[in-house]
């Protein structure tokens, strides 16, 4: 198999940006912000972005380039070689797992951005005024429920065969002629959106002048001004270091990926730093500024926190597209805000399904074509329940377990495998390796102490707070009972499904040397 590499430095920078900024720089983030402290909330948040975020970013990096020098462009291969024993190719096993399972529904959600984008140009939902009305059309797309918009799923249906579509061409297409040409497309369109967007909120002034009260001050107010009060509660603390992580897309076993295809002279300290900046620039300047300020211009205080509290997808997919449907050119606005959420998602969708291609190439020794064929027809058949039973709490499911809870998992087995038995001393040669920049030595003592108990002191807050009543299903309705043991019984088969394949290529290669 021809060996495979970034085209240009800017290319591998936008596609590391890719990876990490999705839907949750413009939804997630703003609803964290607002619903902790408002801009005391920041203060956490960078703080966990040096102690977290960053440092796992180069510790990714640095496995992935070390990783791909040996030939390995997954986690499987590449955690046998740091952890110097064939057993802990099984801990890579999650770098696999995690980002295939959360690429089905994810992939799905994506596709809700295209079809609304859609919706928006067309002016399809203009005229549903009240975030009842609006809640109505998105179940009735989603096919939660039939009403007078939606009678099926045909719409929504297509628009995911159309996203999955995407990605698999990409993925088809290979490193620097489909990822690297999507993110030189998306990543910069997506910032020109967000800057076209900010700058029109900006704007906004009062809109309602019988409201004064409500304007663009007040709702940049509501979002920035730090509630210093709010520091002392942990759980402040935790959401920033979670939303640092989740950001910037660590813990997915994606960056590890990208970096493979880094040469062994090339630098991987200034590109990591730069990818980040892009990430927190989305984030913090373009995602703060854009829902909630524009929500406070429109509702008010007392409702957007009502809004903030319903969650991201509250916001973004029945908030907004009412506020579009009350400003000049609602049409146009509306469907950048939704092409920008695409192009956000669809980049990370992609880098989702990358290192279970190249496992299906390397480990496997299948074609190009073979690979993007089975995966293709995997995501497709393992995303048919999250589709039908997504009323039934099926997709929150595997959010929990896999999109969140096992994140954290997997990043704090790669920080005590990279830092206590890779060594750190090893660990930090190769993030300084070639590095454009000088690397602040603090941040060898960080990675070694201060990232794990990071991560641990979020596991054992998750273990004791969400962990048990989740396992109970306290609070669930008895009818999706059913749907819910499906969904863990979906998801142990396949991680059982990786852990048999990685088993199977262990022995043919054990095989062939004899």
């Amino acid at each position: 198999m021809k060996k495979e590499r970034w085209a240009t430095k800017t290319g591998l920078i936008l596609a590391l940006a890719g990876n990490a900024v999705g839907l949750g720089n413009f939804l997630r983030f703003p609803v964290q912000v607002a619903g902790n402290g408002g801009g005391a909330f920041m203060i956490p948040y960078f703080i966990a972005l040096i102690l977290v975020g960053i440092p796992l970013k180069w510790v990714e990096l640095s496995i992935g380039r070390l990783g791909g020098k040996h030939g390995y462009h997954n986690c499987v291969g590449m955690f046998g070689l740091i952890g110097g024993n064939p057993r802990f190719k099984y801990i890579g096993v999650l770098g696999l797992f995690i980002p295939f399972t959360v690429c089905v529904y994810y992939t799905y959600i994506v596709s809700w951005t295209l079809g609304y984008s859609v919706f928006s140009f067309l002016g399809s939902y203009f005229g549903l005024e009240s975030r009842e009305c609006m809640g109505a059309f998105l179940k009735g797309y989603q096919g939660v429920e039939s009403n007078q918009y939606f009678s099926s799923l045909a719409y929504s249906y297509t628009f995911f065969l159309i996203c999955l579509g995407l990605v698999m061409y990409v993925l088809y297409k290979g490193v620097s002629r489909g990822i690297e040409k999507l993110a030189k497309v998306a990543v910069p369109l997506l910032i020109l959106f967000g800057i076209i967007l900010m700058i029109r909120v900006f704007l906004l002034g009062t809109p309602d002048p019988s409201h004064p009260e409500r304007n663009i001050t007040n709702g940049l107010g509501f979002i920035w001004n730090p509630d210093f009060s709010e520091l002392s509660s942990a759980s402040i603390w935790l959401a920033a270091a979670g939303q640092v992580f989740f950001t910037l897309s660590v813990g997915w076993g994606t960056m590890h990926n990208y970096a493979s295809y880094i040469r062994e002279k090339d630098d991987i300290a200034l590109t990591g730093l730069a990818s980040s900046s892009i990430n927190e620039f989305t984030e913090v300047i373009i995602g703060g500024t854009i829902a909630i300020p524009a929500a406070v211009a429109f509702f008010g205080l007392i409702e957007t926190q009502s809004i903030a509290k319903g969650g991201a997808f509250d916001l973004g997919f029945q908030s907004l597209p009412i506020i579009f449907q009350k400003i000049p050119l609602g049409e146009i606005f509306g469907g950048m805000w939704f092409l920008l959420l695409f192009f956000a998602g669809i980049t990370s969708s992609v880098a989702m399904g990358q290192p279970v291609m190249s496992f299906l190439e390397g480990e496997m020794g299948l074609s190009r074509k073979k690979a993007t064929a089975i995966l293709g027809i995997a995501l497709l058949l393992v995303a048919q329940p999250v589709i039908l039973f997504l009323g039934n709490g099926f997709l929150d499911e595997l959010d929990f377990w896999v999109g969140s809870f096992a994140l954290v998992v997997f990043a704090f087995l790669e920080t005590i495998m990279f830092g206590w038995i890779f060594g750190m001393n090893r660990g930090w040669k190769e993030i300084i390796k070639n590095a454009e920049i000088k690397v602040p030595r603090i941040f060898y003592y960080i990675l070694k102490y201060i990232t794990p108990l990071f991560l641990f002191a979020i596991l054992v807050h998750w273990a004791i707070t969400e962990v048990p009543s989740k396992l109970s299903m306290m609070g669930v309705d008895q009818g999706n009972i059913p749907y819910i043991i499906a969904a863990r019984i979906m998801m142990a088969g396949i991680f059982l499904i990786f852990v048999l394949l990685v088993w199977r290529g262990d022995r043919e290669r054990r095989v062939r040397k004899k």
